[in-house]
């Protein structure tokens, strides 16, 4: 009885222990512990009663959840006709299987040997050996829980098997053996195969590259030592390997840039800058497309690295600098009359201003307003443009050549005789032709859309001859 609740008042200490437990136990470094317990004495004849038990210990990691023990005990264990004093000497191997926050349960068993001296006999002992040494085979478990960092509070029960029968001075047909339970404190270091920040790195590893063991994020760049080290390659103690203004955690997790190369994508600008002033991309090196590297833009030719034409005149910043050889902060390189990329479509030299020509005859046309075609014709009931049709044809190109930044549709009606769906699908197919012969003159076909509208919106009665011909008609509307 007076084991049993020797034992429970132990546990209930390593219950309140335990409370303040915050960290794993089980992968200690260099450790020593004292602790102080019962001895309760397992023989065949005598009625054993319990004893006190004391032991001091070193203990040594051989691997991540096994250590060696080299410890020392002294005690007694007796009974109602005997009592021994006992030294017993011994080297364990503890087994830490679980690595829960704070608590380290634990296995033990070993090898050593006991010194024995009995100091009271029975009344007639049949041992003439009232003392020597015996071999020793300690077994048993063990709770350690965390009270701060470096000190533990430990208990621990176990069966110690001596192979001699006279530690009770009587002879008897089985060995005699013993019990403890012990509690106390145990002092221990970190062990260098530790890990107790989780980053993946050990303590040893960590002591080696000058990383914070307790903190998984030693430079604060949002990626753990561990993955820093092992996966990225990058630097620990550097929130910003590459040194280009962003930190490790922001190009592997956010930007998907390179962490180890300030300019990810080799066009001249490093990620931070693509990033933060020039709002371009870190991945692409050529950002809107205009066949220039966005560092060749923002450092050499001053254009914008996010705008393929950045002085508007219809060539992008590329061809001007590489095919051309105009200047692309300049519409009108030359100075004359004509945009570069309005004298590039038309042939001339958009470097000599002397071939700019004076403006053709065009249309006056504001965005938003329209303005009749007058004398573009058709065959009769047919989309055919006539040969007369060419003249104001021809003036409507020269407004889209000379105008390289307006945008048109071309609008076509017809009178209310025939059918309306008829004279519907009429009026599209004639306005598509006006189209089709622009386009076919070099204008871009994304600046010209064409839209039939029937017999709607006549500007004229339909009840005379030249009211019918007034409201056959082509308007050329200015969108943009």
């Amino acid at each position: 009885m007076q084991t049993r609740t020797m034992f429970i008042v132990l546990l209930m200490l390593g219950i309140v222990a335990s409370c303040t437990a915050v960290a794993q136990l089980r992968d200690q470094g260099m450790s020593m512990g004292i602790g102080g317990g019962i001895t309760q004495g397992i023989t065949d004849i005598t009625k054993n009663t319990t004893q006190y038990h004391a032991r001091g210990f070193f203990r040594f990691p051989f691997a991540k959840a096994l250590s060696g023990e080299l410890g020392v005990g002294v005690g007694n264990m007796g009974g109602s006709e005997y009592m021994t004093h006992i030294i017993p000497v011994d080297y364990r191997f503890v087994l830490s299987p679980f690595g829960f926050d704070g608590v380290n349960p634990y296995l033990y068993a070993g090898a050593g040997g006991l010194h024995y001296t009995v100091k009271e006999k029975p009344e007639q002992p049949t041992s003439t050996k009232f003392d020597g040494w015996s071999a020793l085979v300690p077994v048993g478990i063990g709770l350690q829980f965390k009270i701060v960092d470096g000190i533990a509070f430990e208990v621990s029960g176990g069966y110690n098997l001596t192979f001699n029968k006279n530690l009770n001075a009587i002879l008897e047909t089985k060995a005699d053996s013993y019990i403890t339970g012990l509690a106390g404190l145990t002092l221990y270091g970190e062990s260098p195969n530790a890990d107790p920040d989780a980053d993946g790195l050990t303590n040893a590893e960590e002591k080696q590259l000058g990383t914070n063991s307790k903190v998984a994020d030693s430079d604060g760049d949002g990626l753990k030592d561990g993955e820093e080290v092992l996966k990225f390659k990058t630097a620990p103690l550097k929130a910003d390997s590459d040194g280009d203004g962003l930190k490790d955690g922001q190009e592997v997790l956010t930007d998907k840039t390179d962490p180890n190369k300030a300019d990810t994508d080799g066009d001249g600008l490093n990620d931070g800058e693509e990033l933060s002033k020039y709002r371009t991309e870190p991945l692409k090196a050529d950002t809107d497309g205009d066949g220039l590297n966005d560092g060749e833009e923002a450092m050499k030719y001053k254009t914008d690295p996010l705008k393929g034409d950045t002085d508007g005149d219809g060539l992008k910043d590329g061809e001007e600098a590489m095919k051309h050889k105009t200047d692309p902060l300049k519409a009108d390189t030359d100075g004359g009359t004509v945009l570069d990329g309005a004298e590039i479509v038309r042939g001339s030299n958009a470097l000599d201003p002397t071939d700019d020509v004076p403006k053709k005859e065009e249309l006056k046309v504001e965005a938003g307003k329209a303005i009749i075609l007058e004398g573009v014709q058709f065959e009769s009931g047919k989309a055919a443009i006539t040969p007369a049709s060419e003249n104001v044809l021809q003036i409507a190109l020269n407004t889209l050549v000379q105008n390289p930044d307006i945008a048109v549709e071309i609008r076509g009606y017809t009178d209310n005789v025939g059918k309306k769906a008829s004279n519907l699908k009429l009026s599209q197919a004639r306005a598509d032709a006006v189209r089709a012969w622009l386009i076919a003159q070099g204008i871009a076909p994304e600046r010209i859309t064409a839209k039939g509208l029937g017999q709607d919106n006549p500007i004229s009665p339909n009840n005379t001859k030249e009211g019918k011909a007034k409201n056959r008609r082509i308007e050329f509307f200015r969108t943009k």
